[in-house]
């Protein structure tokens, strides 16, 4: 590495932490006082306040922007080398376009994996701590997940309950029904079901059981039982952003037991696998972008430039969150959904920097 590639690098790492550093200062400041009447009634301390909420706030927020404010600190440090003539001038020495690329890249690549091993290892702890105090001093996290609920609790086993109230653990109009190779061999139907915390088992209240052989058919009918089924009160409480708190290796494992439930919310989960791939890779994207809009002199200056980077790296997260919609609602593969931004503006990145060294 020659001097040259250090000076980039450290004004490039430089001017990204602190244009984001002075951002999470001001999404604070606006947080607290959207906020300090909970934190008030609630009376939550000081102490967790600081270091339960906000010090684990820092790193999702620093990930959350950090493609807006790499793109922009490319930018801004580039065009003003190029206004004061140093791309010029390094030109001129003898070092080709491409080469000039190299510290860009190596910063490009720090930055990928530092927000890798944040979104994939960190992050998720951190939320997990976030989410326990908002919990407790904001709001609660969680909503029921309980009308209508139809849920394969075991390969050939169905179950299927009119609704669920996870405060009292219970169930109403509850039904078990097994299959062996494509006919029914078992069904239990409930008029309630309850929760046995101690035992760890389900109280079934007022049930008819048909065991089914064949041509023959045998009925029980009954009061109450307790019976152990492969099923949790938990089961029915969707955590609204519980994917923020799990590492990659969570996400599969829960992926695969909701795909055998027949759960709905598995195509969020897997966009989000997906994308803690696609994100990273993406910083190395619009950093060639940012070089190639910004390092010529521009009639209008570091403005122009700097609003040409900010309206492609609004229009890229734009399509990245269609994408995730067309995934999530519709018929668009998860992974499809996840690098489509990546592929749009890849090829874009590639053309500008066709066309930058002329």
């Amino acid at each position: 590495m020659k001097k040259i590639d250090l000076y980039i690098i450290k004004k490039f790492l430089g001017t990204f932490f602190y244009a984001i550093s002075l951002l999470i200062l001001i999404v604070i400041i606006f947080d607290i006082s959207e906020k300090i009447d909970d934190f008030l009634n609630n009376n939550a301390p000081l102490k967790d306040i600081l270091f339960s909420y906000y010090l684990n706030f820092i790193p999702y927020f620093i990930n959350l922007f950090s493609y807006l404010f790499i793109f922009i600190s490319v930018i801004f440090f580039t065009s003003k080398m190029a206004s004061q003539s140093e791309i010029i001038a390094i030109l001129i020495s003898g070092v080709s376009f491409n080469r000039l690329l190299w510290p860009y890249l190596i910063s490009a690549l720090i930055l990928g994996l530092l927000s890798f091993a944040m979104a994939n290892f960190l992050i998720p702890r951190t939320n997990k701590k976030m989410m326990e105090f908002e919990k407790v001093y904001i709001k609660n996290p969680y909503k029921d997940n309980n009308l209508d609920i139809h849920m394969q609790i075991k390969p050939g086993t169905f179950i299927y309950l009119e609704s669920f109230n996870n405060k009292s653990k219970s169930g109403y109009k509850f039904s078990l029904e097994e299959f062996q190779q494509g006919r029914m061999v078992y069904k239990l139907m409930a008029e309630r079901i309850v929760w046995d915390s101690t035992a760890g088992t389900w109280s079934i209240k007022n049930y008819v059981v048909r065991k089914i052989n064949g041509t023959r058919e045998r009925i029980i009918k009954g009061r109450e039982m307790d019976t152990l089924i492969n099923l949790f009160p938990g089961d029915f409480a969707v955590a609204v952003e519980d994917m923020k708190t799990m590492t990659y290796t969570e996400i599969r494992a829960f992926i695969a037991k909701e795909r055998l439930k027949g759960s709905e919310i598995v195509k969020d989960y897997e966009v989000e696998k997906h994308k803690r791939f696609a994100d990273p890779f993406s910083t190395i994207i619009l950093t060639l972008i940012g070089v190639s809009l910004s390092s010529r002199k521009m009639r209008g200056g570091i403005g122009m430039q700097l609003g040409f980077g900010i309206a492609i790296t609004f229009t890229f997260i734009m399509f990245m969150q269609v994408s995730t919609v067309f995934a999530t609602r519709g018929s668009l593969s998860p992974a499809v959904a996840a690098w489509i931004p990546n592929i749009i503006f890849g090829t874009l990145a590639l053309f500008l920097l066709r066309i930058a060294p002329k």
